[in-house]
């Protein structure tokens, strides 16, 4: 059974349509690279995914769950919005770490808030919050920041604060960890140890869907390949295959490009 299936995903915003049609699927600890040029859509795609947009059409299925079906009344499957979104682990372009949080508080905040719904959480919230800050220090030191637990974002390089965010979304254990150009606000030697730590979650087998601007790095991690331009999927397959050997013009002349 594939992870993920999206299926006929469509977006307007006014007059604008920003994905049209927009149909594929994933299979378990493989990993999805998503290219194209800016404005083609890929972003919004997976603003869709984790339901900080909602499509006008289509639908979304997790592990045989239909978690989002345009059909359906919007307000009937806004109910339970937030336990959906939890399928789904975000990394932004510009961090968007806490700045009063030190870097293990900013990667186990969201476990706690959830863990007071735990019914058991009173009578054994010590132990609780004992193995979620636990959790969070390993998720740390997989990172490569085992001596940065204890400091705040702005005393951490762009980098650092990248790799926070990274080990922030794997604290809740999502089905799949989605980057929105992990990079873009790097420079180039940042940039290598963030790449570098995204390859070693590709290695763990880790479920991925990567937005990137990073061809080479895209051929050489993921598994499969989108290519979109304006809203729609040119071409999708092997990731070697895409890059090295296009079978669409448009896909052609957007890659000479790099």
């Amino acid at each position: 059974m594939a992870v993920l299936e999206v299926k006929n995903i469509e977006k307007h915003f006014e007059s604008t349509k920003v994905l049209r049609d927009v149909s594929f699927q994933m299979d378990e600890g493989s990993a999805l690279a998503i290219i194209g040029s800016s404005g083609s859509g890929k972003t919004t795609l997976l603003r869709c995914l984790n339901f900080l947009e909602v499509p006008d059409k289509g639908s979304i299925i997790v592990r045989g769950e239909t978690l989002f079906d345009a059909d359906r009344p919007l307000k009937e499957q806004e109910k339970d919005l937030r336990r959906k979104r939890l399928h789904f682990g975000m990394v932004f372009q510009s961090f968007n770490l806490f700045p009063q949080y030190t870097a293990l508080e900013n990667v186990t905040l969201s476990e706690k808030l959830l863990a007071k719904e735990r019914p058991d959480f009173k009578q054994n919230k010590k132990v609780i919050l004992e193995e979620i800050e636990e959790h969070g220090k390993v998720l740390l030191e997989q990172m490569g920041l085992a001596e940065r637990m204890g400091h705040y974002p702005h005393q951490l390089s762009g980098g650092q604060q990248q790799r926070v965010a990274i080990a922030r979304a794997l604290a809740l254990q999502p089905d799949i960890l989605c980057f929105d150009e992990p990079t873009s606000a790097l420079d180039p030697e940042l940039t290598g140890e963030v790449l570098k730590v995204i390859r070693g979650l590709a290695d763990q087998h880790t479920t991925m869907i990567i937005v990137t601007h990073e061809m080479s790095f895209a051929r050489d991690v993921a598994d499969h390949i989108i290519f979109m331009d304006e809203g729609v999927i040119v071409e999708q397959g092997e990731a070697r295959q895409v890059i090295d050997h296009p079978s669409q013009e448009r896909t052609r002349q957007f890659l000479t490009k790099y």
